[in-house]
């Protein structure tokens, strides 16, 4: 546990009657839910401090099953503009 986890997360945690939940639960959370909302996985990255982009993918890309379709729907757009 870290310093602030033991000093400042974990008093509040029990303050509050919250068990089973940790420092690293609420930052996962919070990763998963931008990224849920559509932010940009690079800014979710920086957020988060990784090194790099690849990182925060190789954690998070299952949450992001739906960036195909969207690939896929804004190529279409592209193409139909192209054909008018």
């Amino acid at each position: 546990m870290t310093n602030f986890s033991h000093r400042f997360f974990a008093p509040l945690l029990k303050e509050a009657n919250i068990t089973g939940f940790s420092f690293h639960g609420l930052r996962h959370t919070h990763a998963s839910k931008l990224l849920a909302a559509g932010v940009d996985v690079q800014v979710v990255s920086h957020r988060l401090g990784h090194a790099s982009v690849s990182t925060t993918m190789n954690i998070y890309a299952h949450l992001l099953p739906d960036s195909q379709e969207m690939v896929r729907g804004k190529i279409d757009m592209i193409f139909a503009k192209k054909e008018n």
